[in-house]
């Protein structure tokens, strides 16, 4: 075994730490979310290193084992990381390791509540006004597209097409529901966590889940529909009623009957 195949977390913090140029630290993942770590999960660490800075901790790039796993990026690249990308919700809920962005030092175990590294993870949790009502007209009429097509394949006989056509609509389901919070989709292994932990306004997280579990074991009909209703309702009111109503008279088939 090589001296980076042994490294551990422990010690490239230690390591890390005692590198000027390193500006934050920043654990994601299992190791983030309380209470989700398993023995199997590693340490997805973020290295944050001042623009333009020279450091011999750049060997690391691509650092990979079944217990560390190393990004090394400048605070440019950190900025832009997952903004937008599948990565943001990683780092909407990270752990601050190590701030120095801001000029002073913090280092904790935490979200921090200011702070350079603290401020550029809160903008990524967060979605822009503008931003969040495209994204959401976008989601929407992907989710209604999906419902659609999944109640026509039931009516016209075609119980696995309808059943995929239900599972596709799910994620477009999530997807619309995060950003009408103006937040990023979590990833599905931390939904559950999430909505314990962040409920969506108006929803019951739960419940929800048990609806979501029924529409993708069996296209459930019913289950769709009160699904879509409630979906119709909270869209409107945030004035995302154009999109619902380019879908004309074929609202009629997802609405309950």
């Amino acid at each position: 075994m090589t001296a980076q195949q042994s490294l551990t977390y422990d010690a490239f913090v230690e390591l890390a730490t005692a590198d000027p140029a390193v500006v934050g630290l920043v654990l994601k993942g299992s190791r983030a979310h309380d209470g989700m770590a398993t023995e199997h999960s590693d340490h997805d660490l973020y290295v944050v290193l001042a623009d333009g800075a020279t450091t011999d901790l750049r060997r690391f790039a691509g650092h990979r084992t079944s217990r560390l796993d190393l990004v090394i990026v400048s605070l440019a690249e950190f900025r832009a990381a997952g903004m937008p990308g599948h990565e943001r919700y990683a780092l909407a809920r990270a752990r601050i390791v190590l701030d120095r962005a801001a000029g002073g030092i913090a280092e904790i175990e935490g979200p921090a509540e200011s702070g350079g590294i603290a401020e550029i993870l809160a903008a990524k949790a967060r979605l822009g006004a503008e931003e969040a009502f495209r994204v959401a007209d976008g989601w929407l009429d992907a989710y209604a597209n999906s419902v659609y097509r999944s109640f026509k394949n039931d009516r016209d006989g075609e119980p696995l097409a309808a059943r995929l056509d239900a599972t596709d609509s799910v994620g477009h389901l999530l997807e619309l529901l995060f950003a009408l919070d103006r937040r990023p989709r979590p990833y599905n292994k931390y939904l559950r966590w999430e909505l314990a932990r962040h409920p969506l306004p108006g929803w019951d997280g739960d419940a929800l889940l048990g609806a979501v579990d029924r529409v993708c074991a069996s296209g459930d009909v019913a289950v769709q529909r009160g699904l879509f209703a409630r979906v119709e309702a909270a869209a409107r009111r945030q004035g995302h009623g154009a999109v619902l109503d380019a879908w004309g008279e074929d609202l009629r088939l997802m609405r309950p009957r």
